[in-house]
């Protein structure tokens, strides 16, 4: 009879909704997210992955090495400075507007390049900074991932630290997104849409790391590959003291960190992040640019201090690319594993 389900339709269904929770994640499924965001945390969650991205590709984005804390360059000496002069907000994008990088939101596609991007997106605004805006250049990620054998395993994880180390060593060329025809060697691991509904293509797992070329690859680019590169005079650590990594971004810029991503944070969309459910996914590298303090919506409770952060899984996850995390806690490692670096000129 019309309007009534058959048998066999109401056997065609249940089976196509058991394949359809197969192919689904269950930390990025509504129920999920309806979960974290009951728990009333400081955050809210919502879609910014397809439900059928799978466990193994969230994993992948993970591209820092169990053995990166071994590869860590030498503790920087304290900075001078009364924390009391510190300001409650800071955000490099409004303190330095002459350095467009500090803004940009990159893309590391399907592969565990994230160790890669933290540090040659700190090293593009560094650039800029200490040049007071009059030199601009994107470092490229593609030089770094292919060409630095001593930093890891390219897509397959890699040592924030040794980045960094490789730059003073043997310097790096410059390099825009994927498509973008900006510098020596752009990235050619094409964006994919991890994302809910957007243009690009689907993500593939098993992305493989790009070969080491030492010419550029941009052959509109005019300036040789030896001459096109930029160079650090020294890599340092920032110990796990708030103060002092404060002080050091005030003063000299964005810097690199590592932190360990939960199976919650996938789902980040505002708010400051506390991991609330789930189990680890991996080590995550990320830029630290700023950081501030939000009133916290429960009556009387102090204002919820945050490092403000940008990500590296475009500009259409979490909060325009960006997030914020809970500051003064080492949550979930973030003041533990802090590297940068200053350019030569």
């Amino acid at each position: 009879m019309q309007g009534k389900m058959t048998a066999i339709q109401a056997l065609l269904l249940g089976f196509l909704t058991v394949i359809q929770a197969k192919h689904n994640n269950h930390i990025l499924s509504d129920h999920y997210i309806a979960k974290i965001n009951s728990l009333d945390s400081t955050w809210v969650a919502g879609r910014n992955f397809h439900p059928e991205t799978s466990h193994n590709f969230l994993r992948t984005l993970m591209g820092v090495h169990p053995d990166a804390a071994q590869h860590m360059p030498p503790p920087k000496g304290r900075i001078v400075g009364d924390p009391k002069d510190l300001p409650k907000n800071f955000d490099p994008r409004e303190n330095w507007p002459d350095c467009p990088t500090i803004k940009e939101i990159r893309d590391q596609g399907g592969c565990g390049s994230c160790w890669a991007f933290g540090a040659v997106t700190a090293m593009s605004d560094r650039i800029c900074i200490h040049s007071k805006g009059e030199k601009h250049s994107h470092v490229s990620s593609e030089n770094l991932l292919s060409c630095c054998y001593s930093c890891g395993f390219g897509c397959n994880g890699g040592f924030p630290g040794a980045a960094w180390s490789f730059w003073n060593r043997k310097g790096l060329v410059t390099g825009g997104l994927y498509d973008s025809h900006q510098g020596c060697q752009p990235y050619v691991i094409e964006p994919c849409e991890h994302h809910v509904n957007g243009t690009r293509g689907p993500c593939k797992e098993g992305g493989t790391t790009p070969k080491c070329h030492r010419s550029c690859d941009n052959k509109d680019y005019k300036v040789p590959y030896g001459k096109d590169k930029s160079f650090g005079q020294k890599s340092y650590s920032i110990q796990n003291d708030v103060h002092q990594i404060q002080l050091e971004l005030i003063t000299n810029g964005p810097v690199e960190a590592a932190f360990t991503v939960f199976e919650d944070f996938p789902n980040y969309k505002s708010g400051v992040y506390q991991h609330v459910h789930g189990g680890a996914l991996g080590g995550h590298a990320i830029r630290i640019l700023g950081w501030g303090e939000v009133q916290s919506e429960v009556a009387n409770d102090d204002p919820v201090p945050y490092w403000l952060v940008a990500n590296s899984w475009n500009s259409d996850w979490g909060d325009e690319g960006t997030f914020k995390i809970l500051r003064g806690e080492d949550h979930c490692g973030i003041e533990s594993g802090v590297v940068a670096g200053l350019p030569k000129f």
